[in-house]
């Protein structure tokens, strides 16, 4: 019974030895590359918010600390989608 348990635990090591390396590599390419395109939307939401409060400088209700905040929140939004992808990359090609 014991030399039946150690054989199926070598053979278990063994296939997650193997197999799990394989499996994990392409996951964490694609969660790069769904993280990048979830910051990259984010990144795009602050475009529409970024031209209207542009647009409300000219009147008393216009905030320049809005938009420095929507740029600031965009840029950092582009930033993170764009080397999320690029580790991604960097990940496939080693």
């Amino acid at each position: 019974m014991k030399e039946a348990r150690k054989i199926v635990s070598n053979i278990v090591r063994h296939f997650m030895n193997h197999v799990v390396p394989g499996v994990m590599r392409p996951l964490r390419i694609l969660w790069n590359e769904i993280i990048g395109f979830v910051f990259l939307v984010l990144a795009g939401w602050m475009v529409p918010g970024t031209i209207r409060s542009v647009r409300q400088l000219n009147s008393p209700d216009g905030s320049i600390f809005r938009v420095v905040m929507f740029i600031g929140f965009g840029a950092l939004m582009a930033y993170f989608g764009v080397t999320s992808f690029l580790r991604a990359r960097k990940i496939s090609r080693s």
